[in-house]
């Protein structure tokens, strides 16, 4: 049976807005998916004996049911609260695909391996907090893209090198410890290291003084 003009019109309308309604939906669920499949990636990466990752389920539409996941009202990530939580392992490179993270706290756990350079993508975050783990290797001097930083403690832990120049273009930092390292060359005095406390440099035997513009190189025994 052919259907009216007028009832035909009106169902194609129908459908047209339904589309329109469903259409954000579909992408958040996928932006959701994405995300939770990086965290999950770190549930696989890390040693969780205390089961505080129980309820970290890869089979949910959203991450934003689980433990110590925070979400926004649009559904996507903006924290992550695991710090003091008996984990151990190593970072992955696909918190980087966490866009909308502001809040990455991981401190006093036994994390070992290097920070991922991949973090550097994370615009939003505010702070990244892995102080008081095992971690090693260099400071990524990707860090210094994060344009939104304010707190960045790396303090108690094996890192080693420099301390990336990259860190003196971010204009939000106000807290930056990295104390108890084995970090070298000496220490920032332009941008925000400026008004951060000697002391947040403590402990680093092969860190010198803080620079004298021109007259001495940041490299020294490093």
């Amino acid at each position: 049976m052919a259907w009216p003009p007028a009832a035909l019109l009106l169902l194609l309308v129908a459908v047209a807005a339904a589309a329109a309604v469903l259409s954000p939906a579909v992408g958040v669920a996928s932006a959701s998916n994405s995300e939770g499949d990086a965290l999950y990636a770190l549930r696989r990466a890390v040693a969780d004996p205390s089961g505080v990752l129980q309820s970290w389920d890869p089979t949910l539409v959203s991450p934003c049911t689980w433990f110590h996941v925070t979400c926004n009202r649009d559904g996507r990530v903006t924290r992550l609260d695991l710090g003091n939580s008996n984990l151990s392992g190593h970072l992955i490179p696909e918190l980087g695909h966490l866009e909308h993270l502001q809040y990455l706290e991981l401190y006093k756990n036994n994390i070992q391996g290097t920070i991922p350079a991949e973090l550097g993508s994370l615009k939003s975050l505010i702070s990244l907090d892995l102080y008081n783990n095992n971690l090693t290797g260099t400071i990524p001097k990707e860090l210094g893209k994060l344009s939104s930083l304010v707190f960045l403690r790396l303090n108690d832990n094996n890192l080693s090198g420099p301390i990336p120049r990259e860190l003196t273009k971010i204009s939000s930092l106000k807290v930056i410890d990295v104390s108890n390292n084995d970090l070298c060359g000496t220490i920032p005095s332009t941008g925000p290291f400026e008004h951060i406390p000697l002391n947040n440099f403590d402990k680093n035997p092969r860190l010198e003084g803080p620079e004298l513009q021109g007259l001495a190189t940041y490299d020294t025994n490093c």
